[in-house]
């Protein structure tokens, strides 16, 4: 018996779905292998290998989270956090007269030790202490600063700076007329049109940029033993201020777990329970400790699954699982993985621009009912433009204090959401309301 038209569709959307989150899967993952390989000095072969097992071990990632964790759509996948901490270690590490190798094996038992130590907070429950830091201003400063991080990271690839020093005006234009046309479906297209509008937007513009700019760099397809390869950073070295610099990382990484299964739960119209929470820190906690031999950045949920779930409007589970397990298989395939990573990555961040903007409305939503005066603002502005001025600040000009704290010290977002924590748990604002 043939299958009714109403069938079909739904399979239909299910299906685009799938691929709609396997394009942000992947968008949201290609640029990172690149550019912590570029810093780490990787040859050409080391990277394509890096860039797949970054495929296959997020689609796994999210799969574990989806079936055995948190069991939410939200993706899994290499953290915005541990990304910043990684480049200004390796910036830092080399000015203060380490090898690059030696930075790369220290962090790699630092991201092994820190991975653990988020593990036993799964299992211990910690994340009650987190849930309890974690007001809803502070929730507000972390949305914020990781909004204003990663808008300024797409930002710098949409005009063309990953690669050159100055803006390149046609591939802005194009990247420009992306968030233009992305903004528009979403705001004011009808049903189907609007929930797929990133799907359409990556699509049209990877066209249009091969027709206007020929094919983007990459392409390389890896080889089985570099798919593999351990270490690819440097063997393990124990240097005692970047070890317990990640560890550090690693711990405040988590917050990521409780700032994004809290602003799940208005979405979905649920409360994440107790066992939610310790099942999900302790999936992030073994893929932070497994990143360490794999010479990859470290997972967390990701806070900007939020946004592009309003921005799309499709809330299901089987899309969600569809597009991990594509991710995987095209990390686990050298051609695909080398054909996907020719995405030009102007398209990419112009594309997720439009998604990241949601986050900027997940940080509003939790300042709903909250009032403020002359002086309850600083429990806001304070922690705000801290964290916004350290992003602004070279990681170069933090070389002179400490080898301990400057990983720590260097992220504005880290410094942030740790001003807002003691500023909340210290300073009786109510009081002053």
């Amino acid at each position: 018996m043939p299958s009714s038209p109403g069938i079909a569709k739904t399979a239909a959307v299910q299906l685009f779905a799938g691929v709609q989150w396997l394009v942000f899967m992947f968008a949201n993952i290609v640029v990172i292998p690149l550019s912590v390989g570029g810093a780490y000095h990787l040859d050409a072969g080391q990277l394509a290998g890096a860039m797949s097992r970054s495929f296959v071990i997020t689609g796994l990632a999210c799969l574990v989270q989806v079936f055995l964790g948190h069991r939410l759509p939200l993706m899994e996948g290499q953290s915005g956090m541990w990304w910043g901490v990684i480049l200004n270690l390796a910036a830092t590490g080399t000015e203060s007269g380490l090898s690059l190798q030696d930075v790369g094996g220290s962090i790699a038992v630092g991201m092994v030790l820190g991975g653990l130590a988020v593990v036993l907070c799964g299992l211990l429950g910690i994340h009650r202490v987190l849930n309890r830091l974690f007001t809803p201003v502070v929730m507000a400063v972390l949305l914020f600063l990781l909004a204003s991080q990663l808008i300024d990271i797409f930002f710098h690839g949409m005009v063309g700076l990953e690669e050159r020093t100055s803006i390149q005006p046609g591939v802005a234009l194009l990247s420009i007329a992306l968030v233009i046309g992305v903004s528009a479906l979403t705001i004011g297209a009808p049903g189907i049109l609007s929930n797929f509008a990133i799907l359409i937007g990556l699509a049209v513009g990877w066209v249009v940029y091969v027709v206007c700019f020929g094919p983007s760099h990459g392409g390389a397809a890896p080889q089985w033993g570099q798919m593999v390869e351990l270490y690819a950073w440097g063997h393990p070295v124990w240097h005692t201020g970047i070890v317990v610099a990640c560890v550090v990382t690693a711990l405040i990484n988590s917050t990521n777990t409780v700032a994004t299964l809290r602003a799940a739960e208005p979405l979905f119209g649920c409360r994440v329970d107790d066992r939610q929470f310790r099942r999900s820190f302790v999936v992030t906690g073994a893929f932070t400790a497994l990143s360490g031999p794999l010479a990859l950045v470290p997972y967390a949920p990701y806070t900007s699954s939020i946004g592009f779930l309003r921005t799309t409007r499709l809330l299901d589970r089987g899309p969600f699982i569809l597009g991990a397990i594509l991710f995987l298989l095209i990390g686990s395939i050298p051609p695909a993985t080398g054909f996907f990573s020719t995405l030009p990555v102007s398209v990419g961040d112009a594309v997720l621009f439009v998604a990241y903007l949601q986050l900027f409305g997940s940080a509003l939503q939790n300042l709903e009912g909250l009032s403020f005066n002359y002086r309850t603002l600083f429990r806001l502005a304070g922690p705000t433009l801290l964290g916004l001025a350290i992003q602004a600040t070279p990681a170069s000009a933090f070389t002179s204090l400490p080898g301990m704290i400057q990983a720590i010290a260097s992220n504005g977002m880290l410094v942030g959401i740790l001003a807002a924590v003691v500023l909340e748990a210290l300073v009786p604002w109510h009081r002053f309301e």
